[in-house]
């Protein structure tokens, strides 16, 4: 549970709670899961409790020292969880106390990535309106089947920032039908049992964002470990694509 985070779209990871379970291809060889297993958690499936983390005084810190600070540090909330998720074992208070905690740290903009965008509007705070300023939406997509299944929930949700994170991608993916996105994350899987990506489905995306305005990032290609891939470089035709959104206005 890395302070300061090694993912290129984000700043700082955060954890209010740990667990999850398997929805979807994305989900094969989970990196999380994989976690969970070496540190002997047993919080991955239907069947096993998920359990509040006691880092919940990190993002205190980061918004103190973001006071004043140029560019405002992202939160990607959460890495080993899902926020969205419905498990009978996370706590209606774990999630009122998570809003709060949002809602007192203005100076983070924070990224709640699910699998489970359906949850959503279930799960927004009364007083969301059409979305809080610091909050950044966004749903996991990896190929057209999970597109088709999932974006129309987040576009429906209001929001300052509505993002895709297509990674790892496993296959081509046609973005029409789920206008209002803006921005979109695309690499390939990493690990000893990655599946291989084709180049074109991430020019397709790249090209895609272009003609809708949509910012674009590559994140990585594919590889057996971090080394291989950082080897490889982020290059997608002998340019590195790091687009961020801008926020929606009020």
């Amino acid at each position: 549970m890395a302070e300061n985070s090694g993912i290129e779209w984000t700043t700082h990871s955060f954890n209010p709670w740990i667990g999850c379970t398997k929805v979807s291809a994305a989900c094969d060889f989970c990196y999380a899961e994989a976690w969970d297993n070496r540190f002997g958690g047993n919080r991955w499936g239907p069947h096993a409790d998920r359990t509040r983390t006691k880092t919940w005084g990190k993002p205190i810190k980061w918004n103190r020292e973001a006071e004043g600070a140029e560019e405002r540090p992202r939160v990607f909330c959460a890495s080993l969880a899902d926020v969205f998720d419905n498990h009978k074992s996370i706590q209606d208070s774990w999630r009122r106390e998570l809003w709060k905690l949002i809602r007192d740290m203005p100076n983070l903009d924070w990224l709640l990535l699910t699998k489970r965008p359906q949850n959503i509007a279930r799960y927004l705070p009364s007083d969301w309106g059409d979305g809080y300023d610091n909050v950044w939406l966004g749903a996991t997509i990896e190929n057209q089947t999970e597109f088709d299944r999932r974006a129309h929930h987040l576009t429906a949700i209001p929001a300052k920032v509505r993002f895709l994170s297509m990674e790892p991608l496993q296959g081509a993916v046609d973005l029409r039908g789920a206008e209002g996105l803006d921005w979109i994350i695309s690499g390939g899987e990493s690990g000893p049992n990655y599946r291989p990506a084709d180049p074109d489905w991430f020019r397709s995306l790249r090209d895609q964002c272009a003609d809708a305005g949509v910012a674009f990032l590559f994140k990585q290609w594919e590889g057996i470990d971090q080394p291989t891939i950082k080897a490889k470089g982020r290059e997608l035709d002998g340019v590195i694509h790091d687009g961020y959104p801008l926020p929606r206005a009020a």
